[in-house]
């Protein structure tokens, strides 16, 4: 049965193994790779890691200028709404809530485009990432490789699931920069989740 040798989700893992388990004739291999150490050892990292806090430290001093300017509007609005009438302060109050609604936008789109920006940086890693994955379970005839993360046991002791991760950096000749495992470094930067400070109303 021809299987992709990509990352599958962890009911298929199950399922793979139980099948190992029942028909030990076919002697299935299985592989898993921790594609997070493998990525943060590849040339290319480093230099992602720096343009997206680049990005999002420019990000974050526009967004504050913004909220400053708006949190200026709101107080001013409130030393002079005793001095309006009715119809003027109620329309400074709608104005000053459509500009929250507009900064909260604005953060939202900022948070949009930190992501695209990072899946775009990211492709060609991936992409020779899953490149050396491909190869190195076809060398080692293994019916399906699995991320690490979504293993639940490892049976050390079994030659049926083995850990290609030393294997796939060795494929794209890289030391591992850290033991596979280890939690890494996350490249999920945000701006600040946007709330604007209250309108006077």
């Amino acid at each position: 049965m021809a299987m992709s040798k990509r990352a599958l989700p962890l009911l298929a893992l199950l399922l793979l193994v139980a099948t190992v388990g029942e028909t030990p004739a076919q002697a299935q291999r299985l592989g898993y790779v921790d594609q997070q150490a493998v990525l943060f050892s590849m040339p290319g990292m480093q230099d992602v890691q720096q343009q997206m806090q680049k990005e999002v430290q420019a990000q974050q001093r526009e967004l504050q200028q913004k909220r400053q300017e708006f949190q200026q509007q709101v107080e001013q609005f409130q030393q002079q709404q005793s001095l309006l009438e009715d119809s003027a302060r109620a329309e400074r109050q709608r104005e000053l809530q459509q500009r929250q609604r507009e900064l909260q936008q604005s953060t939202r789109r900022q948070q949009q485009q930190l992501q695209q920006e990072r899946q775009e940086l990211m492709q060609p890693l991936l992409e020779k990432l899953q490149g050396a994955i491909d190869k190195v379970s076809a060398q080692q005839n293994l019916e399906a490789v699995f991320r690490s993360e979504v293993l639940l046991y490892d049976d050390q002791t079994s030659d049926q699931v083995v850990d290609i991760t030393r294997d796939v950096a060795s494929e794209l000749d890289i030391s591992l920069s850290q033991t596979p495992g280890e939690p890494s470094p996350t490249l999920d930067q945000q701006v600040p989740p946007g709330g604007a400070g209250g309108g006077g109303q």
